[in-house]
């Protein structure tokens, strides 16, 4: 569920960026994706909580500290981009912090494994 309410929160964050700003469907777009926001700290909130007990409590830590900044940095993207402003450093952090998370999501124990 996690992983899922992932995919179609960024999904919607890149819906919602090419979007018009200030477009009806830009802020109900929007508001869907603030309701993922929520999901998705909730079921991290959930897997972080089982993974404490490990010897990997840091590595979880760390993970969910990424994912925090990237909800945060998908938020700030588009309140900047309503009102008109600069977003490109945001775009960086929000890539570096994306980036980030999925390599630690996908390294530890609790992640996919494709290979």
């Amino acid at each position: 569920m996690h992983l899922t309410a992932i995919l179609i929160a960024i999904i919607l964050f890149f819906v919602s960026v090419s979007m018009q700003a200030g477009s009806k469907g830009q802020k109900v777009t929007h508001m869907i994706l603030r309701v993922f926001y929520i999901l998705i700290i909730i079921t991290g909130g959930i897997l972080f909580s089982s993974a404490m007990a490990g010897t990997m409590a840091m590595q979880y830590g760390l993970k969910l500290l990424g994912g925090l900044f990237v909800i945060s940095m998908m938020e700030m993207v588009l309140v900047r981009k309503e009102k008109s402003k600069s977003t490109g450093t945001l775009w960086v952090l929000f890539l570096i912090f994306l980036i980030f998370t999925i390599y630690m999501g996908f390294h530890l124990p609790l992640g996919m494994k494709f290979w």
